[in-house]
């Protein structure tokens, strides 16, 4: 017998860590799912039958429409817009820019959404009646708008969340914009592009990598704020078309729940979208889990290089 084979290691038989907490844990969540199921299909107050008919009345789907979609993509546009041109401003070498971009973003931080409604619906409607635009000082009007006809309309809910919106997306879009080189752009520019050609064609693009998921967070959250258009008198909103039918046959949970499934749907195809947005203008970046195709391609040359 030689040494090597007296200092051979044995056979190791190994045997997989156990677990015990997490079968616990998971027969837990078991017997809380089944009793929440037992709980749909046993407690007649759920109604689900009264639920789907809630969620295909013409006001509720009129609701979704032009309250909540409409509302959330008018929202976002005047936020994401208006967000990049502040997000310049904030980075501009002008102090006045900066100041301006910096007091504004201050202001609609601070201010509550559902408070912000109120005063472009009941205070400025209180305040001014109509807008008149002309030369100061004198009776000379060129054009005059009835703001009580628009004060409680979709069109000013949703640009007074664009100008919240605006104080975010500004935060988000300095973000991704910081998180470019600077060396891209100064490449760019001893190429010969204007500081505006720079911004269109080389920075943003690559920022949108880091801007897009939160923008897309910023968007779903939208889709909900415009739940608070009550506070507005809005009362073209999904949420407050279904709780009134729900109320108006004293069914509340009905109501709730038809608002609860269509936010569901919306924000479901809104995560959809973000994910492909996200790999969209991710590629390059990172690591990734391979595909079927590279798969396949790296198994064929694994076997071609073992002949």
């Amino acid at each position: 017998m030689t040494s090597e084979t007296v200092d051979r290691p044995g056979a190791i038989n190994a045997r997989p860590v156990r677990h015990p907490g997490r079968w616990v844990t998971m027969a837990l969540l078991g017997v809380l799912a089944a009793m929440l199921v037992n709980s749909f299909l046993t407690n007649e107050k759920w109604d689900w039958a009264y639920t789907f008919q809630i969620m295909q009345q013409t006001p509720v789907i009129e609701g979704l429409w032009k309250g909540t979609i409409l509302g959330t993509v008018l929202a976002m546009l005047v936020g994401v817009s208006l967000g990049i041109v502040l997000a310049i401003m904030r980075m501009s070498e002008n102090v006045v820019l900066r100041g301006v971009a910096f007091v504004y973003t201050w202001f609609f931080r601070s201010i509550p959404r559902y408070v912000l409604l109120g005063l472009f619906a009941v205070g400025l409607g209180y305040l001014y009646n109509t807008f008149d635009i002309g030369i100061p000082f004198t009776d000379i009007t060129f054009f005059t708008l009835d703001y009580q006809a628009y004060s409680s309309t979709v069109w000013v809910g949703a640009f007074a969340l664009g100008l919240s919106e605006a104080a975010y997306m500004a935060e988000i879009a300095r973000a991704g914009i910081l998180s470019v080189d600077r060396g891209q752009a100064e490449a760019a520019q001893a190429l010969g592009m204007s500081p505006g050609q720079t911004m269109r064609r080389i920075v943003l693009p690559q920022a949108m990598r880091v801007i897009v998921p939160p923008t897309g967070n910023e968007t779903i959250a939208m889709v909900k704020d415009t739940s608070l258009f009550i506070a507005a008198q809005i009362t073209l909103e999904l949420y407050y078309q279904a709780t009134l039918f729900g109320s108006r046959a004293f069914k509340v949970m009905p109501g709730l729940m038809a608002a609860t499934l269509w936010y569901l749907i919306v924000c479901t195809v809104l995560m959809v979208f973000q994910s492909k947005l996200e790999k969209h203008f991710g590629r390059g970046f990172g690591a990734h889990a391979p595909t079927k195709r590279e798969r396949r391609v790296t198994a064929l040359l694994n076997r071609a290089g073992d002949h």
